[in-house]
């Protein structure tokens, strides 16, 4: 069971569902039925009645059911698809408001009665879409705003007492009666099947040794939407509460977590920013169902991600083309046009580009050359040398090879500055340290290091480890803030990473411990999109995927090096 104060209930490739959250950081004191189409709106309100006043109720959510209880009294709600959901009450009533309590020309919603269907249909000029309500079983109490026009209230509500259903339906314009195919407890049991199949794809390892891998599972399943809008593919939100969107390097995280359960669907999650490529190369810096938005990139950790796939992944001579000719785009514009005049190293423009919005290496200058971007981008020009030699194209892996080479020689030659790496100001050629752990994300580099440098930030990543994990700027730093985003609390992203290149960089121990601290985090405080630091509470958007996903990938790699063993 889960909190679906923190966790939306909702249902693979649905765009809806349901959840107290009805803006970013907005909680209603009630659940609704909240669409991910042309942004988020509350579309219906539910409310529990026991005569003409609301019921006290406790809700209880597992990933197929939800439900309200009250004594002996219920009202349960489930996934029928994608689209539908189906309401049971026994003993209780339910009152389904609409959310937008006025229809003008351009905004709100207008209920009637569907002269084919009998249904009772809600469109909503916010998410573009229909909503039609079908009696199943039982009889209407009560009806109010049909056909209003203008502010009113606008209302269906089941009676308490006998058992009654629902059904909902989001659609377009135009569908077929609807006709119940499974009873309700068929629909509940079907759901549970399709998560449980689900989960045991991605976690077959999953023990008592992880305790959080079932609701991992579930927040990355019920995240998932299908192709709709801007996205042609299924598509993994961050989140089904505000952060519902793609962006262009928090996929890669996801991709990780799905590959070895459901490789088609992470192969997809990996090309979604690439399917919006500019015509520099450039990913976007986000996408969702109505929005396609490059204000800003987002660091080239794509190399290093697609690495790991083909690990897990073999994909076939067809698909490894596709993903050359996309990575290489990708990187030549970096070298192309975020490389200065003269300069070997390229840069960032404003922190939003790192991933890492308001770190403190961007306190003094915001376009700047840093070590993390550097290091990145070495590791993506490796890859595309290995994929051009697998492509037979001896001389394009020579020169991705020896341009490699050249951005490690400029990275260690320029920016490594009394132990530690430095940023550098493209325009006034200052070079600066911080305190930031993203001055140490070089680590990514693994054994492709020197020992010293390798040795001294693993020393300096240690400074930044707490009883919870990584902060991204010590505690007894003076610019730390407990709920600063990237100025101190732990991240999933830059746990995985650092936690890998120190693997890979012999540093076995810490990246153990690192990873060992996080999936307690995880277990003990869910999957926040970042956590405070020193007490490891959640903050944020609390149904976060990438966290989810970065406890996948840190469990199954720990599940694999000890006692697990596949079948």
């Amino acid at each position: 069971m889960f909190s679906v104060h923190d966790i939306p209930f909702s249902y693979r490739g649905s765009w809806f569902d349901i959840s107290p959250v009805i803006a970013e950081k907005t909680y209603a004191d009630d659940l609704h039925l909240v669409s991910h189409q042309t942004g988020l709106h509350a579309v219906l309100r539910f409310l529990p009645r026991r005569g003409e006043t609301r019921a006290d109720t406790r809700i209880v959510a597992e990933p197929s059911r939800l439900t309200w209880e009250s004594g002996d009294d219920r009202i349960e709600l489930a996934y029928q698809d994608a689209d539908t959901i189906r309401l049971r009450g026994t003993g209780l009533g339910l009152r389904l408001e609409v959310a937008a309590g006025t229809l003008t020309p351009f905004s709100g919603s207008y209920l009637f009665r569907d002269g084919v269907t009998g249904g009772y249909v809600l469109t909503s000029y916010e998410t573009g879409r229909r909503y039609r309500i079908t009696v199943l079983t039982g009889e209407v109490a009560d009806v109010a705003g049909v056909e209003t026009l203008g502010a009113g209230d606008r209302h269906l509500t089941m009676p308490d007492g006998p058992e009654w259903e629902l059904a909902v339906e989001e659609y377009e314009t135009g569908r077929a009666p609807f006709t119940a195919v499974l009873s309700f407890d068929e629909t509940v049991a079907a759901a549970a099947r399709q998560f449980t199949a689900f989960a045991d794809a991605v976690a077959p390892w999953r023990d008592a040794g992880t305790p959080a891998a079932d609701l991992a599972a579930y927040v990355v399943w019920s995240a998932t939407v299908r192709p709709a809008g801007f996205l042609a593919r299924p598509a993994v939100l961050m989140s089904k509460h505000w952060m519902d969107k793609v962006w262009s390097w928090d996929h890669c995280f996801n991709a990780l977590a799905l590959a070895a359960g459901h490789p088609e669907l992470a192969w997809d999650q990996f090309q979604l920013p690439f399917d919006h490529q500019d015509e520099a190369g450039a990913l976007p810096d986000s996408v969702t169902h109505s929005e396609v938005l490059h204000n800003f990139v987002k660091p080239p950790i794509h190399g290093w991600t697609l690495r790991r796939l083909r690990d897990e992944l073999s994909p076939g001579p067809e698909q490894l083309s596709e993903a050359y000719a996309r990575l290489a785009a990708w990187t030549r514009f970096w070298l192309d046009h975020r490389r200065a005049p003269g300069r070997e190293l390229p840069h960032y423009q404003h922190g939003n580009d790192s991933g890492w919005d308001n770190a403190t290496t961007f306190d003094e200058d915001r376009v700047i050359e840093t070590a993390d971007l550097s290091a990145f981008l070495i590791l993506q020009l490796r890859e595309l040398a290995e994929l051009a030699t697998a492509l037979d194209r001896p001389d394009e892996a020579h020169e991705w090879s020896a341009t490699a080479d050249a951005v490690r020689e400029a990275l260690l030659g320029e920016l490594w500055q009394d132990s530690r790496f430095v940023s550098r100001s493209v325009h006034t050629g200052r070079r600066r340290a911080s305190s930031s752990l993203l001055d140490l994300m070089p680590i990514v580099l693994g054994d492709d290091l020197p020992a010293d440098v390798s040795d001294q930030l693993a020393a300096g990543i240690t400074r930044h480890l707490t009883d919870h994990g990584l902060a991204t700027e010590p505690v007894d730093s003076p610019h730390y803030d407990a709920d600063g985003y990237w100025r101190g609390p732990i991240w999933a992203p830059s746990t995985v990473l650092i936690e890998d290149g120190l693997r890979r960089a012999g540093h076995t121990d810490l990246a153990d411990t690192i990873s060992r601290r996080f999936r307690a985090l995880c277990e003990r405080s869910g999957f926040a999109e970042n956590f405070d630091a020193e007490t490891g509470a959640g903050l944020r958007d609390r149904a976060y995927t990438w966290t989810a996903a970065g406890y996948l990938i840190l469990a199954a790699a720990h599940q694999h090096r000890t006692a697990w063993t596949p079948g």
